[in-house]
């Protein structure tokens, strides 16, 4: 049992000649040596037994009848089972052209008749260790293989991952930038219900009771407050009440300091000479109301308006983030788009305190790229410059031309990246976060996605300046 192993270990060898004193030889050297020996006779037994259990080594005659050593080497290296099996001719041959042929149809060594049992044995031994040697190289190649697509995976995870973090990171101020118009839309269908609510029976009698002369006057206040287009701080309503109030007590009308308050919150605060007639009316004060309500109405559909437009503004940028190359494939795109979609997604952050100078170069050309892919290129830039200035300073956005590029460079006013650590920046992992904050990884697929568009990305920061400008083929050609 423990020879059986032994011989497993060392080797299996198929060994053919068509001359049974050579087999029973070649076995019993082999056997004795501790290999696993399988004699046969001919070329077709030994194919047969080649494909039935492949063999680590053949020791192979030349002249068989049938079909010859060279017939059998071909037909081992044709079949996919067989082809890497190494193959050392044995022949009482001595010429050159015929041991050229022998590894001409793929045998790896060439041992003569009457051979010697040394040299027999050495080269045996020499190419199953070099067809050991292959197999774990080959063995070590596939593991490195399999290791290589799981590192491509996970990178691919850990790339998504960061898409998704910096795409987090918007949510925040996103829905807020929601919220706000539709808290607005929400409290404005609120004034518009509950006035409807409270006076739709009363507005007939109310407009059939005006005079004439008092329905125009309804309809100039009415025309007066669509007019107002900006609102006025709780201040400056102060002093317009206490200014109208001053003019209707001179013209002797009762109620001056309710009226005053109606009226400047209707947007009359102007000449009232034309509306004396109804400010001296009895029936003043209720008609003044009823307009001012009219107006709160306009004022809550004009809001609806204002509000409904700025979430439809976030929702198209959200859209614009990530609708193009689903399909990996590149198309033309206008790059102040894409910069000015990401610009729309930071706008709750941008609003705290920076300024946005844009500098982009008109009529600029369109580039063939990979939208969505630039798309995260900008959101990270600009992500870091709002958190180097901690939404606070002046962000300047230049877009121009430069020969066969397009340069894009955003420029921040924090605080600059620290000498010591300017040349890790674009390093996987590195961050200057704190643990949880960042993966640091934005800088590198900044990098790589850059890279992959045939451009490049440069970098100069001092205190107050920092710039990232990067720089992209017009017309991004096919790589080998």
């Amino acid at each position: 049992m423990n020879n059986d192993l032994l011989s497993t270990d060392r080797g299996n060898i198929l060994v053919v000649d068509d001359t049974p004193a050579n087999l029973r030889l070649l076995a019993g050297i082999l056997n004795g040596k501790g290999y696993k020996v399988r004699p046969v006779p001919s070329g077709e037994l030994a194919l047969s037994a080649a494909k039935g259990m492949p063999p680590d080594l053949i020791l192979l005659d030349i002249m068989m009848p049938e079909m010859n050593g060279y017939e059998v080497c071909e037909k081992i290296k044709a079949d996919q089972r067989t082809r890497d099996i190494p193959v050392i001719f044995i022949s009482a041959i001595n010429d050159v052209l015929d041991k050229v042929k022998a590894f001409a149809v793929g045998g790896i060594d060439y041992i003569t008749k009457p051979f010697h049992v040394e040299e027999v044995l050495v080269r045996v031994e020499t190419h199953l260790a070099i067809c050991q040697l292959q197999k774990k190289l080959q063995q070590k190649n596939d593991e490195l293989t399999v290791t290589l697509e799981q590192l491509q995976a996970t990178q691919s995870q850990l790339v998504q991952s960061e898409k998704m973090a910096a795409l987090g990171q918007l949510i925040a101020g996103i829905a807020h930038e929601i919220n706000t118009p539709l808290g607005a839309i929400r409290s404005s269908i609120g004034n518009i219900t509950s006035f409807l609510d409270n006076n739709l029976e009363s507005l007939p009698v109310f407009f059939k009771e005006l005079s004439t002369e008092r329905q125009q006057d309804f309809v100039s206040l009415m025309y007066s407050s669509s007019q107002q287009t900006y609102s006025l701080s709780t201040r400056e309503k102060r002093g317009l009440k206490k200014d109208v109030k001053q003019q209707l007590e001179s013209e002797g009308i009762d109620n001056a300091d309710s009226i005053a308050s109606i009226l400047v919150n209707i947007g009359l605060q102007g000449n009232l000479q034309q509306f004396l007639p109804l400010l001296k009316d009895p029936d003043s004060e209720n008609i003044i109301k009823t307009a001012y309500d009219f107006a709160s109405i306009h004022r809550s559909a004009r809001t609806i308006a204002t509000a409904t437009e700025r979430a439809a503004k976030v929702v198209f940028a959200l859209k614009n983030y990530s609708r193009y190359d689903v399909n990996g494939e590149k198309i033309q795109v206008n790059i102040t788009e894409g910069i000015e979609t990401v610009l729309t997604l930071y706008q709750n952050q941008i609003k705290q305190g920076v300024e946005v100078v844009r500098k982009y170069q008109a009529q600029l050309p369109p580039v063939l790229c990979y939208p969505d892919e630039l798309n995260q290129v900008w959101t990270n830039l600009i992500h870091n410059a709002l958190q180097a200035m901690d939404n606070q300073g002046t962000l300047t956005l230049d877009v121009v031309e430069q020969d066969t590029n397009i340069l894009v460079k955003i420029t921040d006013s924090g605080k600059g990246i620290q000498p010591e650590i300017f040349m890790k920046i674009f390093e996987p992992f590195f961050t200057t976060k704190p643990a949880g904050e960042g993966s640091g990884l934005g800088l590198d697929i900044v990098k790589k996605i850059i890279e992959k568009h045939q451009g490049r990305v440069d970098v100069e920061s001092v205190p107050g300046k920092t710039s990232f400008t990067v720089s992209l083929p017009i017309n991004l050609t096919e790589q080998e």
